[in-house]
């Protein structure tokens, strides 16, 4: 048995229930910019503080003590790229670089080289130790949130062997090969499925998919080659927890796809993550009485803009989704960037909790 909960403030958000403030968690806040994360980095490699459970759980808990009762949530430390890894490939992560795959995929007959059917808590079994051993460690302080890339984005970086401006290899497999790029989808979709539920048998008591390149496919495209991955992975998850009878809330963040939020709505998803290219009202129009939260979407660029600006467009914002009580959870659009400044982090934070609390 784990603590009991203390602030279950985005549990009660997600599931559609009137709050007394919106909760707020921000993407990336286990990272980067803090000064904390750099001194167990120099010590350790990436995918080695991810595999490490103890050093995964330190990360995790650095901005809940850092920000202490300013965050409703924490995310564990981890990293999409661990299911390429699952499947038999190589991901190394390098310096002011990002993530590497030095053997990508480059044609269908690379598929026969990946392992279809990967046991996944053998495979990742270092991600639920982490997420065990963080839910202890938190205490039932905020709710802690597991995660996975979503099988587009997944495959975009499998076949481009890292990130891109273009994805013109991860494109033109779509394009070319598309029975083979299903084929690619397909694996990493059950995958991901059986990777998540694992993360909530762990203890995860919410799930988030990240869908950071949705937004480099035109709707066509999305429509055949992301969403239908997205909604299976939904499906797929709360059917699975269902039989132990538990039940998490599960977010989707396709960046970039915004022509999608109609649809979205009706994906099985109990939240969806925005970019800041969507406006708030817009948004909330197009969901209409629909019971789906809202997740956002402060553009993460604000933060180096000075406190003047930071705190109008959060105000604003909460405005804009009518005071955030009911189907709103605060977050920035994506990933806070290595160059902020934690104190401005800081103020971001306790302006959600000023105009959060507001009648």
């Amino acid at each position: 048995m784990y603590p009991s909960m203390k602030n279950d403030l985005i549990l009660r958000a997600a599931r559609g229930e009137t709050v007394e403030r919106p909760p707020v968690w921000i993407m990336r806040q286990a990272g980067r910019y803090l000064p904390e994360y750099h001194r167990v980095r120099s010590k350790q490699g990436f995918f080695e503080m991810c595999q490490t459970p103890e050093t995964s759980c330190e990360l995790t808990l650095q901005p809940i003590n850092r920000f202490d009762g300013l965050l409703d949530a924490a995310i564990i430390f981890s990293d999409i790229l661990v299911i390429p890894q699952a499947l038999g490939m190589q991901v190394v992560m390098l310096e002011q670089k990002g993530p590497h795959f030095p053997e990508p995929l480059a044609t269908p007959e690379d598929l026969e080289k990946l392992e279809k059917v990967p046991n996944i808590p053998a495979k990742l079994g270092y991600v639920m130790d982490a997420i065990s051993l963080t839910r202890e460690n938190l205490d039932g302080r905020v709710p802690l949130l597991g995660f996975s890339g979503a099988p587009w984005t997944i495959v975009a970086y499998m076949i481009e062997g890292g990130g891109s401006k273009t994805f013109t290899k991860a494109k033109s497999w779509l394009f070319r090969y598309p029975e083979a790029s299903h084929r690619l989808l397909n694996m990493v979709t059950e995958a991901t499925i059986v990777y998540l539920t694992q993360q909530v048998y762990a203890g995860a008591q919410m799930l988030q998919i990240f869908d950071s390149w949705a937004g480099e496919l035109s709707p066509k495209d999305f429509f055949e080659f992301s969403y239908p991955y997205l909604v299976r992975i939904c499906e797929g998850v709360k059917k699975e927890l269902s039989k132990s009878k538990r039940a998490v809330p599960m977010i989707v963040f396709p960046k970039g796809a915004w022509y999608a939020l109609d649809k979205l709505c009706d994906s099985g998803y109990d939240v969806i993550g925005l970019d800041w290219t969507v406006d708030p009202k817009e948004a909330v129009r197009i969901r209409g009485d629909r019971r789906v939260t809202f997740q956002g979407n402060l553009d993460p660029n604000i933060l180096y803009g000075g406190r003047e600006i930071i705190e109008a467009r959060t105000k604003e914002m909460i405005e804009g989704f009518n005071g955030g009580k009911q189907g709103y959870i605060i977050n920035l659009g994506h990933g806070v960037t290595p160059g902020v400044n934690p104190d401005d982090v800081r103020f971001f934070l306790e302006q959600c909790h000023k105009y959060g609390s507001q009648k």
